[in-house]
Parts: C-alpha cells; sequence; structure tokens
C-alpha cells in the first residue's frame, strides 16, 4: 500500500501537484490515403500531447514523469484504440475490403471505437460479441449501434474459439467477404502502430510505461525503443502471465523479431479485469484531488498506481525520467 493515501489528515498535509504542458501539436487532421473522411469529422491529434505530472511523492523518489496523452487523440476513436487500428484500416482499404469485422466483450472500448472508425472512414462494421444479447443494450454497445456497427453474438463457450478457421468460415458465411480485425486490435499491423509512440516524444526519457490488456500496446512500444530505454506494462487481468508471450508472438508478426526491453509488473491487477477494489478508488479520488485528472479505473488508474508504488521502492534510478501512455 502506498502510505500517501494512507489518511485523509496525511492527504491534505502534502503539496498539491500540478499538470503542465511539455509539448503538443496542434490538432490536424491523419487520413488514410483513398479514404475519405465524413464532412465535420473531429481531427485525429497526431502526435499526442506530452505533460508533465508534478507530484511531491515522485519529487521525493527523483523521478520525473510525463504523461503521453492518448486519450486526447480523439474523443471516438482515443488512445491506442487508434493506433492499433490505423494500419489494419489501411490494410482493409488496401485490400478492397468495405467491411470490418471484429469481436469484443459488451462493454469493449475496442467495439466501440472500431464502430466509429468505420463510421469515419467509410467501412461497414459488424461486432461480434462475447456472451448473450441483452436489451436494452448498455452504452457502450448502443453507441456502437449508433455509429453504424451490426451486433451478433457467440455465447462464451464458442466465443473462446473465435479465432478458430470453422467459426471464422461460419461468419463469412453469414456476413460475406469482411476484413477481420482481432480482439483489441492485437495484431502486426496494431503493433506497427502502437511502434510509433516512442519517436512522438521530444524529451529524452528512461522508461515509458502503459497498462495491458491484449498486450499489443507493450509489445509496439517495446519496439520503437532505443537500446538505452525499457518499457513497463502494467496488466489489468488477474492471470496476466500469459502476456509475455503474447507480446513476443506479437513483435515477431509485427517486426520479425523480439524487442526485449520490457518487463511486466504482474502485482497491480486489483482484483482483474473491470474489478477495483477501496484501496484502487482512494487513489482515483486522491489523484484527481491533487491533479485534476479523473484516471480510467480499468486500465490507467492501475498503472498511474503502480509507477508511483514503484517510485516510492526505489525501483527508478533518481533522476529517471518516466513516460507514463494515457491509453484513453
Amino acid at each position: 500500500m502506498l502510505v500517501a493515501w494512507a489518511s485523509a489528515e496525511s492527504r491534505s498535509a502534502r503539496r498539491r501537484g500540478t499538470v503542465e504542458a511539455v509539448t503538443g501539436s496542434p490538432a490536424g487532421a491523419t487520413r488514410l490515403d483513398s479514404i475519405s473522411e465524413p464532412a465535420g469529422a473531429l481531427p485525429l491529434r497526431i502526435p499526442s500531447p506530452l505533460e508533465e505530472l508534478h507530484d511531491d511523492r515522485l519529487d521525493e523518489a527523483g523521478v520525473r514523469l510525463l504523461l503521453k496523452r492518448d486519450d486526447l487523440i480523439n474523443p471516438d476513436v482515443p488512445g491506442n484504440k487508434w493506433r492499433k487500428l490505423k494500419y489494419n484500416l489501411a490494410e482493409a482499404q488496401r485490400s478492397r475490403h468495405r467491411t470490418l469485422l471484429t469481436f469484443g466483450g459488451a462493454y469493449s472500448n475496442h467495439i466501440r471505437a472500431t464502430a466509429a472508425a468505420g463510421e469515419r472512414f467509410g467501412f461497414a462494421t459488424i461486432g461480434v460479441i462475447r456472451g448473450e444479447e441483452h436489451q436494452p443494450l448498455n452504452d457502450s454497445l448502443a453507441y456502437a449501434v449508433r455509429h453504424g456497427m451490426q451486433l451478433t453474438y457467440l455465447d462464451r463457450g464458442a466465443y473462446r474459439h473465435k479465432h478458430d478457421p470453422a467459426v471464422i468460415a461460419r461468419l463469412r458465411q453469414e456476413f460475406g467477404g469482411f476484413y477481420l480485425v482481432p480482439e483489441g486490435g492485437s495484431n502486426g499491423l496494431g503493433v506497427r502502430g502502437c511502434a510509433e509512440i516512442p519517436a512522438e516524444t521530444s524529451d529524452d526519457f528512461d522508461v515509458i510505461c502503459c497498462p495491458c490488456g491484449t498486450g499489443g500496446t507493450l509489445a509496439g512500444i517495446a519496439l520503437g525503443l532505443r537500446s538505452s530505454q525499457q518499457a513497463i506494462g502494467f496488466p489489468v487481468l488477474k492471470n496476466g502471465g500469459f502476456l509475455a508471450d503474447e507480446v513476443i508472438r506479437l513483435q515477431r508478426e509485427a517486426a520479425g523479431r523480439n524487442a526485449g526491453r520490457w518487463n511486466i509488473e504482474l502485482g497491480y491487477h486489483f482484483g482483474g479485469y473491470a474489478k477495483a477494489t477501496p484501496e484502487l478508488g482512494a487513489f482515483i479520488a486522491d489523484f484527481d484531488q491533487r491533479h485534476g485528472l479523473v484516471l480510467d479505473r480499468v486500465y490507467t488508474a492501475k498503472m498511474m498506481y503502480g509507477i508511483i508504488d514503484l517510485a516510492c521502492d526505489g525501483l527508478f534510478a533518481s533522476g529517471s525520467t518516466v513516460i507514463a501512455v494515457i491509453t484513453g
């Protein structure tokens, strides 16, 4: 546990932190060749802004922390969702597919982002949802439908085999030709998009951190590092040990090699995917009070808790610069 928020009294005695801009480009549209966007589409903010976070706990540890605000890329296709979809959309266009099919849970941000990106770039979209249909639709699935996505469902047993050739063949028989985007957008093309993150930072840094669900963001970030830099992934799954093999597989698919300058911290899942504890809730509230930034409890809060915890434990050498990717 971090003693920094052990009690209200100790929290109130600490200096309130601030966030200030370091770098950032004016918002500008990023286009894919031969794909026209609907009129009035909000631009994609690439590169995403980089902001310095001032926090007394990090100051005491001698650690400089910068936030890579990928959550500000676009409200409909934020963060690593855009980066993973970017080259998949380009490949779908190149191969003359006009329909995207992908997989996700009932509350999947990837499903939302694929629907929005499909509408933006002129693709029809199909979402294969884990579990049974429930009406009324939750906010995530209703959002996807509003953006043109057709939903279909697989029971949990069948969903575990979603990438088996027989399952894909049945989906093609039902829906016709489509470009398959894997769950979470994590394939070699998705990794390629995430590999661009380190090069967008103008500041030199020692360590870059990201939350992990499917491992694609960490795999890509590690491929984009210089030899003196390291990446740390914070899995949000309770049993996230499998991600090490998955990161290696994705890196080999994307680049034919394993970039070994990364590791995974397994101790910050707080019960598993979409789970939280009172301790994590207290951290989120305290972070908002200090910095005016509400962290997503599924992904970014767990990463940020881990970064501060590791800094307080002396994992980062004094004088280190650490980047935290706010994936959105």
